[in-house]
């Protein structure tokens, strides 16, 4: 039987790229349900292309928009709309597989909803762990989901280790995640208050949104990636280091207790970690393009520099912090970043903005907390790091 897929994202460029991947195997994969926030050209033209049998739009007036259009190219898509509807889908009992491409703390409600529900689940949300933590990898436990990871990073790691979980701590003294350093690597720090919203999307390697692009450009992504790892793989927060590596060709590592090193290559191109995910424990045809190494240059790298990329270390603070910290700095930085993209604070600023946040808030959470209090959590940090973009804008 083909794997029945739901894209919750598929718009953007992990949606776009599962889809590619999808149409290379269509005796493999039947797309049931698309999901998208404002984008309405893409979604109808990929309903148009998959006919599948839901779609959704998380604003209301984008999704009575695509249902009028659908209805006049004479499609049959059910098209629903709001939060819920994505919750909806994402525990759809004709859904088997659940891409999780949303970005942001929206994405953790769908996210639970397909873990609880036993779907498989691949987690391009990383924010689902870095907000949900504990809760989230609770519920994959209880339903039974199948967790795969698709952050390059993350799917480097998980690549690297056996297929029995219950041996992973025995073999891991740490891991290693890789990073581009972005399009300021090299930039003095003083110079990175002129940064443009156009200069920081400008990723080196990857092709990217420009939330995403301009957390690579501060290394936020990373400290994010270092959360998500410490609860995907279990360990404890100084098990998570990151080094830096410009070429983007190794894109994570494992350091083995007896110190053997695994890692895993690739070009950089993020239908590999997708098709991963997809075909697990298979594996299929990507559609990238293969590692040639006779055409390699060196592979270099260097430690991430504190003055340049201070909002990196972040990660560790808020994982030693009180429990809901991580949500905290999410939510700060998602609120920075718009900031920044909408030119009201300039590019150093988001960390001040992060930083004073966390600083402000004290979170009290137990373990165990439920969505809701997450979610008011996401919503008080999100207030209190208006305040401080306001403050700076002064």
């Amino acid at each position: 039987m083909r794997q029945r897929l739901c894209v919750l994202g598929s718009t953007g460029s992990v949606g776009s790229n599962t889809l590619d991947v999808a149409a290379r195997h269509p005796e493999r994969f039947e797309v049931v349900a698309l999901t998208g926030h404002l984008r309405v050209d893409e979604l109808l033209a990929q309903c148009l292309r998959w006919r599948p049998r839901f779609a959704a739009m998380a604003d209301a007036q984008a999704s009575r928009v695509l249902r009028d259009r659908l209805r006049e190219a004479g499609s049959r898509t059910e098209v629903l709309d709001g939060d819920d509807a994505l919750i909806q889908l994402a525990a759809h009992p004709e859904v088997d597989t659940v891409m999780a491409a949303i970005v942001g703390a929206a994405g953790l409600p769908p996210c639970m909803a397909a873990a609880r529900a036993g779907k498989r689940l691949l987690l391009a949300n990383k924010e689902a762990l870095v907000v949900g933590g504990a809760q989230f990898m609770a519920a994959v436990a209880e339903g039974g989901a199948t967790l795969l990871p698709i952050d390059s990073e993350h799917s480097a790691i998980f690549q690297c280790l056996p297929e029995d979980r219950s041996t992973w701590k025995q073999r891991i003294d740490h891991i290693v995640l890789t990073a581009s350093g972005g399009p300021f690597r090299q930039r003095d720090p003083a110079t990175l208050a002129g940064v443009t919203p156009d200069q920081a999307c400008a990723h080196p390697n990857w092709v990217m949104g420009r939330k995403i692009s301009v957390d690579s450009a501060t290394m936020m992504n990373k400290a994010l990636e270092v959360i998500e790892a410490r609860w995907l793989f279990d360990l404890a927060p100084e098990q998570v280091k990151v080094v830096i590596h410009p070429q983007s060709i190794i894109h994570s590592m494992v350091v083995c207790r007896d110190q053997s090193v695994l890692a895993q290559l690739g070009t950089p191109d993020m239908r590999v970690p997708i098709a991963y995910g997809l075909s697990f424990p298979e594996r299929i045809e990507s559609g990238a393009e293969g590692l040639d190494f006779l055409k390699l240059g060196a592979l270099t790298f260097e430690a991430p520099e504190r003055s340049r990329f201070p909002g990196l270390f972040l990660a560790w603070d808020a994982l030693q912090g009180p429990h809901g910290s991580t949500a905290v700095l999410n939510a700060a930085n998602e609120v920075a970043v718009a900031a920044f993209l909408d030119r009201r604070i300039g590019f150093d600023a988001i960390h001040q903005v992060n930083a004073r946040t966390l600083d402000a808030l004290s979170p009290q959470l137990a373990l165990d907390a439920p969505v809701e209090a997450l979610l008011d959590l996401d919503r008080l940090a999100r207030e209190q790091a208006e305040t401080c973009v306001l403050a700076l804008r002064r």
